[in-house]
């Protein structure tokens, strides 16, 4: 009945046109798990049908996956601190206010729109954030691009290895991901994420400015992760197991992860609840109390982003919170 009820709400969201496919994925705790793909990459009706495995732009999951996943981690083995501060690991950055690694990870400082950024090289967007800084001291949460940027270029100098590589070892090799990777090659399987200048961007990250990055193989912590449903439930089913603790434990005080909210998790979610979204039309929740993990992947940008800020939510949003009922009632 569940899934004939996922099927009913995906095939109408196609129909309006809130994307030309998806894949919904499930896990539970006990490791049962569906995965269900509906419709195709395109509204075109020769363009590939969405598989299970089709693989899509995770968008600002990435922040979360493996972004915050890793200082997480570093902090339980003791290498990273929550009241560090970022000027320890940047020295470069200015008017850095004493922002620490919890700011960053809260997202209460703020400072250069990266998307403004997308005509430079990845050096001179570094340098540019690096010589502004942050715009004051930390204030209360605004979500924007530049902490879980900022967080990424932490991990690598307190490690001294890429972000992409970071992510292999600690999450992507030993979870079984196979299919998860900032540096995709097998476009086939890959949906365009929307058409620009009559090109479809395709294969490469949409965010314009991690895809500065991207073009010389180069992983940022904001935007840029491909995966798979399957992969991604991988990486859900070892938090509901309690696999990864450190992220877990993170997770629940909404440390790089989003708090639970009816928006996106509908009307039923349990107490300790989180996820993600990405813009893309890309999700994921975990609801630790009800012992079940979702998955939403999408291309609802495609063929073109919404036109304001009213409607860039709006009906993905619906679908996402629907989709949630639907699990967690």
């Amino acid at each position: 009945m569940i899934q004939e009820t996922i099927a009913e709400s995906s095939l109408r969201a196609i129909q309006e046109k809130v994307f030309p496919g998806c894949v919904i994925g499930v896990v539970r705790a006990g490791g049962e798990r569906e995965i269900s793909p509906f419709g195709r990459f395109t509204y075109e009706l020769d363009s590939p049908v969405v598989c299970e495995d089709t693989v899509y732009d995770l968008a600002s999951i990435t922040k979360s996956i493996p972004t915050a996943s890793l200082a997480l981690t570093l902090m339980g083995e003791g290498k990273l601190r929550p009241a560090d501060k970022v000027v320890k690991y940047l020295p470069e950055l200015k008017n850095d206010y004493g922002a620490t690694i919890e700011n960053l990870l809260t997202y209460r400082v703020r400072g250069p729109q990266l998307s403004t950024l997308k005509d430079k090289t990845p050096d001179e967007v570094l340098s540019h954030v690096f010589e502004r800084g942050f715009d004051g001291p930390p204030g209360k949460h605004l979500y924007t691009n530049i902490p879980a940027f900022l967080l990424g270029v932490v991990l690598e100098r307190v490690t001294g290895d890429t972000l992409d590589a970071l992510a292999r070892k600690y999450f992507f090799g030993s979870l079984g991901m196979k299919d998860t990777t900032f540096f995709s090659a097998d476009i086939s399987r890959i949906p365009p994420t929307e058409v620009v200048g009559g090109q479809e961007v395709c294969g490469v990250v949409h965010d314009e400015s991690a895809r500065v990055f991207s073009a010389r193989h180069r992983a940022v912590g904001h935007a840029g992760l491909f995966s798979t449903a399957p992969d991604t439930l991988n990486f859900l089913e070892a938090l509901l197991q309690g696999k990864l603790p450190a992220v877990m434990g993170g997770a629940r005080k909404h440390w790089g992860w989003q708090k639970a909210e009816p928006w996106f998790m509908g009307s039923h979610f349990g107490t300790g609840a989180f996820g993600k979204t990405g813009f893309t039309g890309t999700s994921v929740a975990v609801d630790p109390e009800h012992g079940v993990a979702f998955v939403v992947l999408s291309n609802r940008t495609y063929p073109k982003r919404p036109p304001d800020a009213a409607s860039i939510h709006s009906a993905v949003n619906i679908f996402r919170a629907d989709i949630a009922d639907i699990l967690l009632r």
